[in-house]
């Protein structure tokens, strides 16, 4: 399948197919003259590749993750449980930093538009 072709079925552009196999995650043959030329079930690779940039994951993960891949859908082996918790655990921790940053900064805001008002 050429390069265009798997944008056109995945809605992916190709520069991000590119971006994909710079990564190590989609993996191309080159045709004569160059052109890039990928397995049928590169489509596939693709969706999963999305599904797992959608839970937050980073390419550096989906890259180790994408052979444990069981079938059509987004499940995976379950050798990868306790990879995933990490993940999991890792996004917790940010969205608590995150809540934290914002609270401070509803109560900075608070603070200065009192200071505005009575100033």
């Amino acid at each position: 399948m050429k390069i265009g072709d798997l944008a056109r079925e995945t809605g992916v552009s190709v520069r991000l197919l590119r971006y994909y196999e710079e990564q190590g995650l989609l993996v191309s043959e080159r045709a004569g003259g160059g052109h890039r030329r990928y397995a049928a079930d590169a489509a596939a690779v693709v969706r999963h590749i999305r599904t797992l940039l959608a839970a937050g994951l980073p390419t550096r993960v989906i890259r180790d993750l994408l052979p444990c891949v069981a079938g059509d859908g987004p499940e995976l082996e379950p050798c990868v449980i306790d990879h995933l918790r990490e993940q999991l655990g890792g996004l917790d921790e940010r969205i608590s930093g995150l809540q934290e940053a914002r609270t401070a900064l509803a109560s900075l805001l608070e603070t200065t538009e009192r200071a505005g008002v009575g100033g």
